[in-house]
């Protein structure tokens, strides 16, 4: 397996984009894992929801944010690491529908 490298502060804050080309939102956030000496990246977080559980007020950033956008509207994803494409890391985009995604207001 090849490994690659690169630096998180350049991914955090770029837009991701789905199949069709569209914005799904804002890399937030990214979540790893230590195994052995290393540390593995399991998980990326994606839009306003992302936001909040970055800045660890998930309870009080999620009622507001449900307030403020309303249930229905999609506004987080988290998207596993082998669904995201870094080949070009200023324009990161699913490898998978984003139906598929599990919307972080329903964990």
């Amino acid at each position: 397996m090849t490994m690659r490298e690169l630096n998180a502060d350049l991914l955090i804050g770029q837009r991701v984009y789905a199949l069709n080309g569209r914005s799904i939102g804002r890399l937030q956030d990214i979540r790893v894992e230590k195994r052995a000496d290393e540390c593995v990246v399991t998980e990326y977080l994606v839009g306003v929801y992302g936001l909040a559980e970055r800045l660890a007020a998930t309870d009080i950033g999620r009622s507001v944010l449900r307030t403020l956008a309303g249930r229905s509207k999609r506004v987080g994803y988290t998207v596993p690491w082998r669904q995201l494409d870094l080949s070009d890391p200023q324009r990161p985009r699913l490898r998978c529908p984003l139906e598929d995604l599990p919307r972080i207001d329903e964990k």
